[in-house]
């Protein structure tokens, strides 16, 4: 069976205020024209179908225009959704949706039970695991502990315990949205510590022929049987080397796992250039760049006058300006933004503490504290965006 295996399309997302609708339509208009060219018989969506709870009406309408385009082709499309989707939303009117060959999976209680597809070689099922927040689902997964590795493994036993009572060879496809350890992270993805370590293992996943995963916008195999597809648009200027595809997988009729990748148009370069103004406006070298979408970094001592405008004259798609002095006394000067880059709340929380207690960082049990609180805070604010 012949799948195509994509994920965090993240709609209504903008980039550096730039707007992406067209670009997102752009890559769907590809996917489909990839389902038709190359054969896929089922198409998986591992989840941020959207890029917040309450998407803008032309996300939701470029969404649906989607759906109609997936469904006229009569292939499968299997959806879960992700940590910036709206479970609830995005699962209304799934059962009359199902009909027409398209299957949300949104709800966590229901991760035990497939989707059953059927090649030349018999059945295989599709488990759709939705984003699992510990906090909110452990009672309902019975899982002993509220931590992702907990949540993710009691959903797994469930499609282990439905698995064994299938006929024998059906071969089994897994779509879960998480942060599985040895992943490589972005700027752009969402954090999801809450409930403790965000990270699970790879071998959570053992049993299935296939786990094809969401959240990490890079495309990566962290097994030949575990793979992220990455988003297939950059969301942050830390995907400047990214290659953005999705994985054409072929599960062969004994489960073995044959996976290319299919890249994904690129409505503009990224580039990130650095040095001191008058360099950056001069460089011959930079030419290359200038219809790129461009992150300027200035290493001038002092800052210069008028910067961005001048800089814009040569990068006409100039979007983000970033001030780094390679000398002076002091290194604090650095923007707020660059010293809290790729650091995670707890993290900042700690190094708060320590700063103001003149080098003294907080013990083990003040850090658990500060956990436990930042996890209520980000329960909180996850049970309010539902409930709006």
């Amino acid at each position: 069976m012949r799948l195509l295996h994509t994920s965090d399309w993240h709609l209504g997302r903008s980039f550096h205020r730039v707007n992406l609708l067209g670009a997102q339509r752009a890559y769907l208009d590809h996917l489909v024209e990839t389902v038709r060219a190359r054969g896929v018989e089922a198409v998986l969506v591992a989840g941020d179908v959207y890029d917040r709870a309450v998407p803008p009406l032309a996300a939701v309408e470029l969404f649906d225009e989607a759906l109609h385009r997936l469904a006229e082709l009569g292939v499968p499309t299997v959806m879960i959704s992700g940590n910036h989707d709206s479970a609830r939303r995005l699962g209304v009117g799934a059962g009359l949706m199902e009909r027409a060959g398209i299957h949300l999976r949104t709800d966590p209680v229901g991760c035990g039970t497939p989707v059953l597809l059927t090649d030349a070689h018999g059945p295989v099922a599709l488990y759709g695991l939705p984003y699992l927040e510990p906090a909110m689902v452990r009672d309902a997964l019975g899982a002993p502990r509220a931590d992702h590795a907990a949540v993710l493994g009691a959903a797994m036993d469930r499609v282990r315990a439905d698995l064994a009572d299938r006929p024998a060879g059906t071969r089994s496809v897994v779509l879960a949205h998480a942060f599985v350890t040895g992943g490589t992270v972005s700027d752009s993805e969402r954090d999801i510590t809450v409930g403790g370590v965000a990270s699970v293992p790879a071998a959570v996943f053992d049993g299935v022929d296939y786990a094809a995963l969401g959240h990490l916008h890079g495309c990566q195999t962290l097994t030949e049987r575990v793979r992220y597809s990455g988003s297939p648009l950059a969301y942050s200027f830390s995907e400047a080397d990214h290659r953005k595809s999705s994985w054409l997988v072929d599960l062969d009729a004994d489960g073995a796992v044959r996976a290319e990748r299919v890249d994904a148009p690129v409505p503009r370069p990224l580039a990130r250039i650095r040095g001191p103004l008058e360099r950056l406006l001069d460089d011959p070298a930079l030419a290359r760049h200038e219809d790129s979408w461009v992150e300027a970094t200035l290493t001038d001592s002092a800052r210069p006058h008028e910067p961005m405008a001048r800089l814009a004259k040569r990068f006409g798609h100039l979007v983000s300006l970033v001030f780094d002095p390679d000398e002076g006394p002091d290194r604090s000067l650095a923007s707020y933004a660059q010293r809290l880059r790729g650091r995670s709340d707890q993290e900042i929380a700690e190094d708060f503490v320590e700063h103001v207690r003149s080098g003294r960082g907080a013990d083990e049990h003040e850090r658990a504290e500060l956990r436990s609180a930042i996890d209520e805070v980000r329960v909180d604010d996850m049970v309010a965006e539902v409930a709006r």
